[in-house]
C-alpha cells in the first residue's frame, strides 16, 4: 500500500495549456484513479475524469468511484491534476447513485474551480468535452505509471442536442466524442463554463452515430447543495472576446463622436450667445454714443446762448453779470467739444470665440468610489459581477495598491500567489471607467509571471524610482500575456464618500 501511495505521488511536468477559455477550465480537470488492493496485491484498476468545484474538492461520476464506496478499506482513490508536480490521495465526501455524481476531497495543491453556467443552452450550440478517454490512454500509455502522470485532458467538440431523462435523471444529449474514461469530466459551453457532467454514451451499431449523455447542470447544482458544497455559477450569455472588444471599440467611437458633436453644439450655442451679446452691446453703445452726442450739442447750444447773453449784458453796462454769463457759456462750449471728442466708439471690443475655451470632461473626484458593473461593456465567463468600491487619491493609489499612469489612465497588473489568474486593472479618471481584464494561465505561465513580478510592497508610493521599477515589471508581465484576455469586467465609477491619501514612502 505504501508503495502505491508513493507511486501516486510521482508525475512528470505537464506542458502549458493553451490560453483560451476551454484551456482555462482544463487547469481544474483531473484524472480519477482507483486502485483495489488485497493482501498487498493490486487486484483492480480503474480510472475516470473529474473537475474541481473548490480548490480541494472534485466532482466525478458515482460509478467511477463505486468500488471505493463499497470497499473503502481496500480501494485507494488517486487525484491526478492536469499540471503541476504532485498527485494526491482523495476520499469520498458524498455520493448520489441516482444522479451518478460523487464528491471527492483531497489535500495538497489548490486547483482552480470550474464555474457552472445556469443560463439556457441553445439546441445546436457548440459544446466541448474534457477528460481522459480510455481509448486514447490505451493508444499512448506505455505503462500503468502513465495513468498517474499528469497530462492535459483531451478535448472534443460537438453540438448540444437537447435535454432528456435517463433513468429519472435529467441529462444533456450531445455529439462531442467521449469514451470510457471521460466519465465524470465536464461538458462545457464555448466560454468554458460547466453545463453538465459526462456520464454515458450510446452504442453505435451498424453505422449508427454515437451520442453522449451528461448529467445536467440542474442535477449537479442540486447534488452540490445537498452535499453542502458551495460552487460558482453564472447566467451571463457567452460572448466571444473578439466580438466584445470590437463592440467596445465601436461603442467608444460612437461615444467620441457623440461627445464631439456635443462639443460642437455647445460651441455653436456659445458662439451664438456671444454674437447676441455683441449685438446687444453694439446697440447699447450706439444709444450711448447718440445720447452723448446729443448732450454735447445741447451743451454747445446752451454755451452759445450764454455767450450771447453775456454780450447783451455787456452792452447794457452790466459788466459783472456779463462776465459770469459769458464765462459759463464759454465753459459749456468747451465741455461740448470735449464730450464730442470723447464720445464712445461705434462698437465694443470683440468677444472671445469658443476655440479659446475648449470643453473637457471633468476628472473623477478623489475619495471613495462606487463602481457599478456594466454588463454591456463586459465579457464574463466565470467571475463575479458584483459592484466594487475603490478608494482613489488622484495620484495613482487605489486603496493600498499603487497604479502607474500612462496616457491619462492608471494601470496595475496583479499576479497573485495562489490564484492562477493575472489581472490588468485600469482606472480612467477622465471618464470614470474602471476595467479589469483577466487572463487564466497555466501553472508554468503563472510561475514565469510571478518571477517577473518579483517582490512588490503592498503600499502606495509616489517616488519616481519606485514608479519606474513598477512600470518596468508590469511591462515585462504584459509581454508574457496572451494577446486577448479571457474576461473583461467593466465598471462605471462615481464618488460617494471621503477617501484617504497614500503612504508617502
Amino acid at each position: 500500500m505504501r508503495r502505491l501511495l508513493v507511486l501516486l505521488s510521482l508525475l512528470l511536468l505537464a506542458g502549458p495549456a493553451r490560453a483560451d477559455d476551454i484551456a482555462a477550465t482544463a487547469r481544474g480537470v483531473v484524472r480519477i484513479v482507483t486502485i483495489a488492493v488485497i493482501d498487498g496485491q493490486v487486484v483492480g484498476f480503474g480510472h475516470g475524469s473529474g473537475f474541481a468545484v473548490a480548490p480541494d474538492r472534485i466532482v466525478t461520476n458515482a460509478h467511477v468511484v463505486e468500488l471505493a464506496q463499497r470497499y473503502p478499506e481496500n480501494v485507494v482513490i488517486g487525484v491526478v491534476p492536469s499540471e503541476g508536480e504532485r498527485s494526491f490521495q482523495g476520499r469520498l465526501v458524498a455520493v448520489d447513485p441516482r444522479s451518478d455524481l460523487a464528491l471527492i476531497q483531497f489535500s495538497g495543491e489548490a486547483l482552480p474551480p470550474a464555474t457552472l453556467y445556469t443560463g439556457p443552452v441553445a439546441d445546436g450550440g457548440p459544446v466541448t468535452a474534457l477528460g481522459y478517454p480510455g481509448n486514447v490512454d490505451l493508444a499512448t500509455a506505455r505503462s500503468a505509471a502513465d495513468y498517474i502522470r499528469p497530462t492535459s485532458p483531451v478535448r472534443s467538440g460537438g453540438v448540444f442536442s437537447g435535454r432528456r431523462s435517463l433513468g429519472g435523471t435529467e441529462v444533456l444529449l450531445h455529439t462531442a466524442a467521449i469514451a470510457r474514461g471521460n466519465s465524470g469530466g465536464p461538458l462545457l459551453d464555448p466560454c468554458g463554463r460547466v453545463i453538465g457532467t459526462n456520464s454515458a454514451i450510446t452504442r453505435g451499431e451498424e453505422g449508427d452515430g454515437s451520442f453522449g449523455f451528461a448529467i445536467a447542470d440542474t442535477e449537479l447544482a442540486r447534488f452540490l447543495r445537498g452535499a453542502g458544497q458551495p460552487f460558482r455559477s453564472v447566467g451571463t450569455p457567452c460572448v466571444p472576446i473578439e466580438e466584445r472588444i470590437r463592440a467596445d471599440a465601436e461603442a467608444d467611437a460612437r461615444d467620441l463622436a457623440t461627445a464631439a458633436e456635443a462639443r460642437r453644439d455647445a460651441a455653436a450655442r456659445s458662439d451664438a450667445d456671444r454674437a447676441a451679446r455683441a449685438e446687444a452691446a453694439r446697440e447699447d453703445a450706439t444709444r450711448v454714443r447718440e445720447n452723448v452726442m446729443a448732450g454735447a450739442a445741447l451743451l454747445l447750444v446752451l454755451g452759445a446762448l450764454a455767450v450771447g447773453a453775456g454780450g447783451l449784458l455787456e452792452t447794457r453796462g452790466r459788466r459783472r453779470p456779463a462776465i459770469w454769463t459769458g464765462g459759463a457759456g464759454a465753459v459749456a462750449m468747451v465741455a461740448a467739444v470735449v464730450v464730442f471728442v470723447l464720445r464712445p466708439a461705434d462698437s465694443p471690443a470683440p468677444v472671445g470665440t469658443s476655440a479659446q475655451a475648449p470643453l473637457r470632461p471633468a476628472p473623477l473626484a478623489t475619495g471613495r468610489l462606487q463602481c457599478t458593473f456594466d454588463s454591456v461593456r463586459s465579457r464574463v465567463t466565470v467571475s463575479s459581477t458584483e459592484d466594487v468600491t475603490l478608494d482613489w487619491n488622484g495620484e495613482g493609489c487605489v486603496g493600498r495598491t499603487q497604479y502607474v499612469e500612462a496616457d491619462g489612465r492608471w494601470t496595475r497588473v496583479l499576479v497573485p500567489e495562489r490564484e492562477a489568474t493575472v489581472s490588468v486593472l485600469s482606472l480612467d479618471p477622465a471618464t470614470g471607467r474602471y476595467t479589469a481584464t483577466r487572463h487564466f494561465l497555466s501553472a508554468a505561465a503563472m510561475t514565469a509571471a510571478r518571477a517577473a513580478r518579483g517582490t512588490t510592497p503592498n503600499a502606495c508610493s509616489t517616488r519616481p524610482e519606485t514608479l519606474t521599477r513598477l512600470a518596468e515589471r508590469q511591462a515585462a508581465i504584459r509581454q508574457m500575456l496572451p494577446s486577448l484576455p479571457n474576461e473583461k469586467l467593466a465598471y462605471s465609477c462615481r464618488r460617494v464618500g471621503a477617501g484617504h491619501r497614500p503612504d508617502p514612502g
